[in-house]
């Protein structure tokens, strides 16, 4: 399945610092994560997060990331960092990912003990009926995201009725074969532009983004062939 005049969403993931989030709305970045799940070496506070938020550039925007966090946190980060997206990491469930009237995505682990074949995503949309859209992450089941392994992307089909971020081991290296090759709605990359967890190195950022860009551009051009 082709895409006819799409581009692929760009979110950087583990903000720490205001440059950073700076930096990535002048490059042409959707979003930008701010992490709030307990043991993530990206995990900031909702305050760090609140202050973060004045330096996002127009029409980026501000995602608030948890892995069983319980409920009255994920409303408190609701509350002070106004993020227009959820995203859950853990074992949550529908019914709670709803519950606080923002629209979510629902990561899936495409690790140790997820299986081999390609993704039903009927079923995924049949259990988190209330998705926006889900993120395929490399970690396995019952393990923390962020180790900065990729997973085998042939187990995705492009699918435009169901939007989907591909996400794990995203480098600039491997940016334009993920980009390519699944056709996703959006990228989500942490740890492949980093010099060090949460500190995000500049040139690395701008050559993920160029990557993206680059297979955006051949894609076109086989449309127009």
């Amino acid at each position: 399945m082709k895409r006819t005049l799409f581009r692929t969403r760009i979110k950087f993931c583990g903000m720490t610092r205001p440059g950073d989030v700076r930096l990535a709305g002048e490059l042409g970045v959707d979003a930008v994560g701010f992490v709030f799940a307990h043991g993530s070496p990206r995990r900031i506070d909702p305050e760090e997060a609140r202050a973060m938020r004045t330096a996002l550039s127009p029409l980026v925007s501000p995602v608030a990331v948890f892995r069983n966090n319980d409920g009255d946190e994920v409303r408190d980060v609701v509350r002070r960092v106004r993020p227009t997206l959820l995203q859950f990491h853990g074992g949550e469930e529908d019914a709670f990912c709803r519950s606080f009237g923002l629209p979510y995505i629902k990561a899936v682990a495409m690790g140790a003990g997820s299986g081999d074949g390609v993704v039903d995503l009927i079923a995924l949309r049949v259990r988190y009926a209330g998705a926006s859209g889900f993120l395929f992450d490399s970690h396995g089941a019952g393990e923390a995201p962020g180790e900065g392994r990729t997973f085998d992307w042939k187990r995705l089909r492009p699918s435009i009725e169901t939007p989907f971020f591909v996400s794990g081991g995203l480098t600039p290296d491997n940016a334009f074969d993920a980009a390519y090759g699944t056709l996703p709605w959006g990228v989500d990359v942490s740890s492949g532009i980093e010099s060090a967890p949460g500190l995000k190195d500049g040139d690395l950022m701008r050559r993920f983004v160029e990557e993206v860009r680059r297979a955006d551009c051949k894609e076109l051009k086989e449309e127009g062939e």
